[in-house]
């Protein structure tokens, strides 16, 4: 026996038991820390008291018809019954016959172990009928009310989607073998992406979707060119440099949400919104939000229209001359560009805006889709007590939410990846923007969560009154422009579109393809998504969709004809610099390089 032929393979194990030894070792770290943290430091999502009642008031409306129950258990008896018959004629050569497959869009079972080994194709069907099942019986229950139906629902399909045989190493096919190719090395990478996220994460659970430091601000991504030319305690307004030789003279403000940052309007040159914009001969101001911590807890609903779009407009007007703008505002930015409207009509100042723009925004709340299994009374208030404790909500807590909105795809896909693969996530600009988060001030988050989710005042003339003015979104007369996604989870069409009807001037809805980031980040060029416009005079969405004309491709070229006859003019192109608002920074300015878990 050749004895030193075996050395290197010892080498080997030698070197994995070592660095199996180390992570246990770590993992004991971070597992002590988690159960050391203070409970009231983070608001758990999702709470488990809120999960119990909901799953506690389902019991008790299955107990009341026990004989429908009984028949549920029996038909679940009948389909693993068929599932065994069909598996036994698998094994010996007879017709496959399929119990349950996978929806078309199901990613999870692509590999062709899960069809082609009867071990597993067994695990898949048998997991899909229960999956099936439990999804029928909590259907069939009529004695629960719609917010607890819809939290069943919810939590429901969560637990269905975090026990599938995909997430687990031992009933993965695709992760055993790559354990068994790289002889457990891709197991250990997994152990210590799952242990850098923990610890990166402070104890939450939440896979990486991009390399932590895959992309940097001003150089890889945000980089069109441009300066901060004001700046206070909320935002920074950033102007961008022109690249043609004349602009349209109406300049155009950009209000984006601050749930997250501005640059998915910036993200790479090619698909970048604001550089396309600019490319346009427009003369692009952009909102760029603080990063709030506990300092701005008092920061309330009006400040955020005072200090941003206000002072903004204002800030503007000095720099440019024009007395008005032409005004784009993205999610929670369009909401807030919709009271901005609704503050101006009311204060007889409407000669300041000449035409809107609303990206994927909500102004009725009456139904929001499925963030509404977050928001009710008490969960508004056990969410109170806790920024009363920070200041502020974490960025982390938003985060969740919407992933949870579509956890196969962005939680589990990522977890099966990083952890069960041990691969590293791929570099992606739009999933870097989506993991770098805002905090949100304690007052305006409260404020906005329960006037606006819980008691929907801002359809309601008269109800909301924001800077002394009462608000109504009737009196908004001016031109605007519509976009919503017909996938959005976030904001959902159907209601955007209720909230577009509430406006009492020429609306122009527009339904874009795909959802609510990648539905509007859909560059001039592309042949992706599509979209619909159409003018249809009624409050029926599937009427209104009925009678609209699609058209393939991009909306943004079709929104720059939109903008131009509200543009009265051209001028010579603006130089930032010489204006007589002093260059403050290089965009992408500060506030926009505070991360929230830093």
């Amino acid at each position: 026996m050749d004895l030193a032929a075996d050395r290197p393979n010892d080498v080997i194990l030698d070197r994995r038991a070592q660095r199996a030894t180390l992570l246990s070792e770590r993992a004991a770290r971070v597992l002590k820390s988690m159960l050391e943290r203070d409970p009231t430091d983070r608001f758990t999502i999702p709470d488990p008291e809120v999960m119990s009642q909901a799953f506690g008031e389902l019991g008790k409306a299955l107990l009341k018809d026990p004989e429908r129950l009984a028949q549920a258990q029996m038909r679940l008896w009948l389909d693993h019954g068929r599932l065994w018959n069909a598996q036994f004629m698998k094994l010996f050569g007879g017709p496959t016959i399929a119990v349950a497959e996978p929806e078309p869009h199901d990613r999870r079972f692509k590999d062709e172990a899960w069809t082609q080994s009867p071990a597993y194709d067994w695990l898949k069907q048998s997991y899909l009928v229960n999956a099936r099942w439990l999804k029928e019986v909590v259907a069939d229950v009529t004695d629960l009310d719609p917010k607890t139906r819809a939290k069943v629902e919810f939590y429901t399909r969560q637990m269905i989607d975090a026990c599938a045989p995909t997430n687990f190493a031992l009933t993965n096919p695709v992760a055993l073998a790559l354990a068994a190719e790289t002889g457990g090395e891709s197991l250990l990478d997994g152990l210590e992406h799952l242990l850098d996220d923990m610890e990166r994460g402070r104890g939450e659970f939440m896979p990486a979707m991009t390399p932590h430091q895959a992309f940097r601000l001003g150089e890889d991504i945000a980089t069109t060119p441009g300066s901060v030319v004001f700046r206070n305690d909320l935002i920074e307004l950033i102007q961008y440099a022109p690249s043609t030789p004349e602009v349209a003279r109406t300049p155009l403000l950009i209000v984006p949400p601050w749930i997250n940052k501005f640059y998915i309007l910036d993200l790479k040159p090619r698909n970048s919104f604001i550089r396309w914009a600019v490319e346009q001969g427009q003369t692009v101001f952009l909102i760029s939000w603080v990063n709030p911590d506990a300092s701005l807890a008092g920061k309330s609903f009006e400040d955020y229209l005072r200090e941003g779009p206000l002072a903004a407009m204002d800030a503007i007007r000095e720099q440019t001359g024009e007395p008005a703008v032409n005004i784009i505002g993205y999610c929670l930015g369009g909401t807030l560009t919709a009271c901005l409207l609704a503050h101006l009509a009311a204060a007889g100042q409407t000669e300041r805006i000449r035409a809107a723009t609303l990206f994927t925004c909500l102004t009725d709340f009456a139904d929001p889709g499925e963030v509404g299994v977050f928001i009710d009374d008490d969960q508004v208030e056990r969410l109170e007590r806790h920024m009363e404790r920070k200041g502020y909500l974490e960025a982390s807590y938003m985060a969740r939410v919407f992933a949870m909105l579509r956890a196969n795809d962005l939680i589990w896909g990522f977890a099966v990846n990083n952890y069960l693969m041990g691969r590293e996530p791929a570099a992606f600009d739009l999933l870097h923007w989506n993991a770098d988060g805002t905090r949100m001030p304690m007052m305006m988050h409260a404020f906005y969560l329960r006037e606006m989710y819980l008691k929907n005042r801002l359809v309601e003339p008269g109800a909301l009154t924001l800077l002394g003015t009462p608000l109504d979104l009737g009196r908004i007369e001016l031109p605007v422009f519509f976009l919503s996604t017909r996938d959005d989870h976030i904001a959902p069409w159907k209601s955007t579109y209720a909230g577009s009807r509430r406006f009492g001037g020429p609306v122009h809805f527009v339904l874009g393809g795909s959802g609510h980031i990648a539905g509007v980040v859909n560059p001039a060029g592309s042949a992706k998504y599509g979209f619909h416009t159409g003018e249809t005079d009624t409050d029926d969405p599937e009427a209104w969709l009925a009678a609209a004309s699609g058209h393939s491709g991009s909306w943004w070229p079709h929104w720059r004809e939109w903008l131009r006859p509200f543009e009265d003019g051209q001028v010579a192109a603006r130089d930032p610099a010489a204006g007589p608002l002093a260059v403050l920074d290089a965009a992408p300015g500060r506030n926009v390089l505070v991360r929230a878990d830093s």
